[in-house]
């Protein structure tokens, strides 16, 4: 595999592994460039970057009057609330975690849920993404906090990382997913995961009773670059795998006002009708399916 050379943000030079597929370059050019204030704003505000999002009850109380002139700030924290709050319910699912386990992000982003899972758990969490520019930002963010030592992003294809079989007590994808083949992808955690060990993916993918992909489905995928996946796809991939579903949770009403209340924002980065819309039709489902390595 050839390299092509990185300058970080601390102005070092590093070597970071070229795409294996044009695909692959694609959407590495992609995350290098996004710099939506939808994800840099949220995360300014306790310094935890997602690129995922939120599930629960919007706090009314929180947010106060419309008419307010603080009302955008608090709604931006509330916003970012509601996205922490889905990764905790990722963590939940995740079983007994130790302090001296792995933990694996496949499609680490920014780094924010890598950071939640070590405070939480105590133990190393590593992840994986094609950008080196988001590595480089979940990086630095580990040194500012002083957790260097126990948090890393690594530039690599989550379909081959560089982890040894049966490393990891614990893997997830948090809407990363749709940007690989699922049969792969199962493969790779699998692998990595010792017996025993569980794998958790939050994820939207279409409801195969709807028949095919609706059309609000289709702007998803144009507006990611991504190829949405079904619900089936999922439950076939890890059967074939060796990975067993003990638990899947529609959380579809669940993540439906964080939906409608970013619509509200100034952030909107005109993809929020269709997900609203497609949740509201059935044709989309936000899935939680957690899954045991046997």
């Amino acid at each position: 595999m050839t390299s092509t050379e990185f300058t970080t943000a601390d102005g070092t030079c590093t070597f970071v592994p070229a795409p294996t597929t044009p695909y692959q370059g694609d959407i590495a050019r992609y995350w290098n460039n996004e710099a939506r204030p939808v994800n840099l704003r949220l995360g300014d505000v306790d310094g935890l970057y997602h690129h995922h999002y939120g599930v629960g009850e919007i706090d009314r109380a929180a947010l106060g009057d419309p008419a307010d002139s603080a009302y955008e700030k608090k709604l931006i924290a509330e916003l970012h609330r509601l996205e922490s709050a889905q990764a905790d319910i990722l963590f939940d699912s995740l079983g007994a975690i130790g302090r001296d386990d792995l933990l694996v992000d496949a499609g680490c982003g920014r780094g924010g849920s890598m950071v939640m899972a070590h405070q939480r758990f105590g133990c190393k969490v590593e992840g994986v993404t094609l950008s080196a520019k988001q590595a480089d930002f979940a990086n630095g963010r580990a040194k500012e906090l002083g957790i260097e030592g126990h948090v890393q992003a690594r530039v690599c294809n989550m379909l081959d990382t560089p982890f040894e079989t049966g490393q990891a007590a614990g893997s997830w994808n948090n809407e990363s997913s749709m940007y690989v083949d699922l049969h792969d992808l199962m493969a790779e955690h699998a692998r990595i995961l010792g017996v025993g060990g569980r794998y958790v993916t939050i994820t939207g993918c279409w409801n195969p009773k709807y028949g095919q992909p609706s059309k609000w489905v289709s702007q998803i995928n144009a507006h990611f670059e991504c190829n949405i996946h079904s619900r089936r796809e999922y439950l076939r991939a890890m059967a074939d795998n060796r990975l067993v579903p003990n638990a899947i949770v529609d959380l579809t009403a669940a993540t439906l006002p964080y939906w409608e209340l970013r619509a509200t924002s100034s952030l909107v980065t005109g993809i929020e009708e269709a997900f609203i819309e497609s949740y509201k039709d059935g044709s989309f489902q936000y899935l939680l399916i957690a899954a045991d390595r046997v």
